[in-house]
């Protein structure tokens, strides 16, 4: 790997141990506006990874990605979320299924299995798309934190959250093994996210203004 490559590959891991750490944030964190600041933050890290990948190793469709990331994600999104918050008008995570000192430490788990399971794909890999593929680890835990995260939080926005989270480890996979996917398929993905979160939005203010609780415990008891 040339001196370029190699720099360029050691911004793209602080990168990715900075997304990590935006999503161990969401774990520890009680406040609905923090989750939606974290998500914003922990997009324009992943936007400028897939910068670097477009840069660094000539794959300009990413470029494309990138300023979609930025727009949707970093932007477009986080604003529909606030709205959705003010609207709402409920700013804290208070009743959780798990607490927060057992969530850390169970996500501390997750990255040590998210490692185990991406070490025989690293050890499969060679030359320059090596520098790349060394978040794969990262990108593993992200996606398990996110669903982590919908399983052991109950307000109807962390847990959309927690999807978005996911999907956040799913793009960070997808440059890590391929540097991305078709530029068509991004392009789609993307806006079904900002789609489907308009939806999710548009259905908790109704929930809300119906039940007075976005709570899904509150929602699931409504089926008996």
């Amino acid at each position: 790997m040339d001196p370029g490559a190699q720099t360029i590959s050691q911004y793209i891991d602080i990168l990715a141990a900075m997304i990590l750490v935006t999503a161990f944030l969401i774990v520890s964190s009680r406040s609905l506006t923090f989750y939606v600041r974290l998500f914003s933050l922990q997009s324009f890290f992943l936007a400028a990874v897939a910068l670097l990948v477009a840069i660094g190793y000539g794959e300009m469709h990413i470029l494309t990605a990138a300023i979609l990331t930025i727009v949707v994600k970093v932007v477009a999104i986080p604003i529909v979320l606030n709205k959705i918050t003010d609207a709402i008008k409920v700013r804290k995570e208070i009743d959780f299924t798990i607490n927060v000192t057992v969530s850390l430490l169970i996500c501390g788990g997750l990255v040590i299995v998210a490692d185990s399971v991406a070490q025989p794909i690293l050890s499969a890999q060679t030359g320059d798309t090596l520098g790349v593929s060394r978040v794969l680890p990262a990108s593993i835990a992200m996606i398990m934190i996110g669903l982590f995260i919908m399983v052991a939080r109950k307000k109807a926005v962390t847990q959309l959250i927690g999807l978005m989270t996911m999907e956040n480890g799913l793009f960070l996979s997808g440059l890590a093994i391929t540097y991305g996917m078709p530029m068509i398929v991004e392009v789609g993905i993307f806006f079904d996210i900002l789609m489907a979160t308009l939806i999710l939005g548009v259905f908790m203010f109704r929930i809300n203004r119906t039940f007075e609780s976005i709570s899904m415990d509150t929602l699931r008891s409504l089926r008996h």
